[in-house]
């Protein structure tokens, strides 16, 4: 089973700028949620920080463990 084919659809630039958009929009869920639950603005911000920081760490060890996998 071949997984990579041919030339990307899309360019790095774009890859970056949909990654970016995607974390904005994440965090802003995850801010609207805690501050719903919590009912305190400022501990939904602290959460919605929170979960920036541990979410590019996760990232980055799922990244470093595919790197490692093989699918062919």
């Amino acid at each position: 089973m071949k997984i990579w084919k041919g030339v990307p659809k899309s360019t790095n630039t774009r890859s970056i700028l949909k990654s970016i958009s995607w974390r904005v929009t994440a965090s802003a869920d995850t801010f609207l949620i805690a501050w719903f639950v919590t009912g305190a603005p400022t501990t939904g911000g602290a959460i919605a920080l929170g979960e920036i920081l541990t979410k590019i760490i996760w990232y980055y060890v799922h990244e470093r463990i595919w790197a490692h996998i093989n699918v062919e």
